[in-house]
């Protein structure tokens, strides 16, 4: 499987959240339709006939030189675009390599896109659209990828302009800030996953990082996951809560080393709380319960259960 296939897989886990993301597709357009006129509509269309064309040259290009000279011009376009204040209610559907996500608040749009190196390590680029808190107008801000220069990702916090970069798939919203889900492919051995924070400004610029984890032993202001890149690891956000695959090494000689670690059949979570997101873990995940299930459950046990989605 080819890395945009496996970041593909990431938003499409099965065939039945396919459909149901093409409904919530059709849905979304029709909704920004009811924003856009015709010729708003026409105008936008015809930039994205033009961000297909060098999309798939981007995704298609043999070596990096000729990937790296095609997105020079994606770039231009998005950006220019993306200059355009109605830009926000166009969705851009036909971005099928690019991941846009709009918070449910309707006042952020974060658009994110990697490119996979010959040696197996990503480059990553994207833009953040959001509303200005004074204007009411979105601006928009370029994310420069600066990750190779971070030696600490977990302690890092930055703005536009120094972006620990990563591929984010969800947006959730926290009230002062939004909690973004990501992946990155990091190298031929090792996968990471992120729980990112963005936040904004008084100016209404972004930062990525945060303090909002509470968790023992340490204080991140995002939190990554390390694990071996032949496996697949969980990290998903439903029911109020961020649930994921505890990780693990294989045996205790490769305590340490995340090229052998994988998921070992247990679950941890975060679960919000005074505007933060509290660890816990060895959480239960159950399959909802059905009205024909007669089990009786210990009140006296106050334990986390996560139902898992239908």
């Amino acid at each position: 499987m080819s890395k945009i296939q496996t970041y593909i897989s990431l938003i499409l886990p099965d065939k039945r959240s396919f459909c149901i993301c093409v409904v919530w597709a059709l849905f979304s357009f029709a909704a920004y339709s009811q924003t856009l006129t015709d010729k708003d509509i026409a105008y936008f269309k015809n930039y994205e006939d033009s961000l297909c064309y060098f999309q798939k040259k981007v995704f298609t290009a043999k070596t990096d030189t000729s990937k790296f000279k095609a997105n020079i011009k994606f770039l231009k376009i998005w950006d220019e675009v993306l200059l355009n204040n109605l830009s926000f209610y166009y969705p851009f559907d036909s971005m099928k390599q690019v991941s846009r996500l709009v918070s449910a608040d309707k006042k952020v749009r974060v658009i994110t896109w990697n490119l996979e190196k010959a040696d197996g390590t990503f480059y990553y680029f994207g833009f953040v659209q959001a509303m200005h808190p004074k204007t009411k107008h979105y601006e928009v801000y370029e994310l420069a990828d600066k990750s190779a220069t971070i030696k600490s990702p977990e302690n890092y916090v930055g703005d536009n302009n120094k972006w620990f970069g990563m591929l984010y798939y969800d947006i959730i919203e926290n009230g002062d800030y939004y909690t973004l889900l990501a992946w990155d492919g990091n190298d031929k051995t090792v996968t990471r996953k992120f729980i990112d924070i963005l936040s904004f400004k008084n100016d209404g610029s972004p930062v990525f990082g945060k303090d909002v984890f509470k968790m023992p032993k340490k204080n991140p202001k995002r939190v990554m996951f390390e694990y071996s890149s032949k496996v697949v690891m969980s990290l998903r956000y439903y029911n109020g809560a961020i649930v994921f695959d505890h990780l693990a090494a294989k045996d205790e000689n490769n305590e340490g080393m995340a090229q052998f670690y994988g998921p070992d059949f247990s679950y941890d979570a975060f679960f919000p709380g005074r505007g933060r997101w509290n660890y816990e873990a060895d959480v239960d995940v159950k399959n909802p319960k059905s009205k024909n299930d007669n089990v009786k459950r210990d009140k006296s046990k106050k334990e986390k259960v996560v139902y898992a989605p239908k």
